[in-house]
């Protein structure tokens, strides 16, 4: 359970004691449903961490929206896009086994955070991380619901494959930018969960990219 959810459901809890002290008992049940969808909302459970080498794991569970490649500071990179409904977990994940090299939150918009114009405009928080051979960027980006994003660690932190480091409150999008060496095991519309599910495996320095890798990004899917 995140600490988040625990005080929102304790207000909750509050506002329905006052209701029911000061009117009718039975008007106490809004908030104290609330509460309880608040407990739900922020529900943080244990994951399998893979332990494939080279495995980039899904920073949050979702909907795989893109597969596409991208252009980052004029080089090319593999975005994959992952859709958070209310209805899932919002705790976010590290992506990989490395150190935080930086943070970099932007203020933005709130447009819906399934459309792709969202991935630049939109608040969010941009994360690189170094390791295991690679430097991988992943956001935390705020949707049409979302007003605040949470990120835990400090640049310079090390963080282990699937750990935790923050969530993002409601509806929202993760992003995660990959070396084009690394073969993408998910398509458009796969359902991912946050530190166990594998998007992607980076193939070994000089080895040809997998040819389904590449259909996914011929394809945008």
């Amino acid at each position: 359970m995140v600490r988040d959810g625990i005080y929102y459901a304790l207000g909750a809890l509050a506002a329905a004691a006052v209701v029911s002290w000061v009117a009718n008992p039975w008007w106490a049940f809004p908030p104290l449903l609330l509460g309880a969808l608040c407990l739900w909302f922020f529900r943080d459970p244990e994951r399998s961490i893979p332990r494939i080498p080279g495995a980039i794991v899904s920073p949050a569970d979702g909907k795989v929206t893109d597969v596409s490649t991208v252009q980052v500071e004029g080089q090319p990179r593999t975005r994959i896009s992952i859709f958070l409904s209310i209805f899932d977990v919002h705790v976010n994940r590290s992506p990989i086994a490395g150190v935080i090299r930086s943070a970099e939150y932007r203020r933005g918009r709130f447009m819906n955070a399934m459309a792709g114009e969202s991935a630049e405009h939109n608040e969010q928080n941009v994360v690189t991380v170094e390791g295991a051979g690679q430097t991988l960027v992943f956001k935390q980006i705020a949707g049409v619901i979302a007003r605040r994003i949470v990120f835990t660690k400090r640049v310079g932190d090390t963080v282990a494959c699937g750990e935790r480091v923050g969530l993002i409150k409601f509806g929202s999008r993760t992003d995660v930018l990959l070396d084009p060496r690394a073969a993408v095991g998910v398509k458009v519309g796969d359902r991912v969960k946050g530190g166990s599910s594998v998007l992607a495996t980076l193939l070994p320095a000089g080895e040809p990219e997998l040819a389904g890798a590449a259909s996914y990004r011929e394809g945008g899917a």
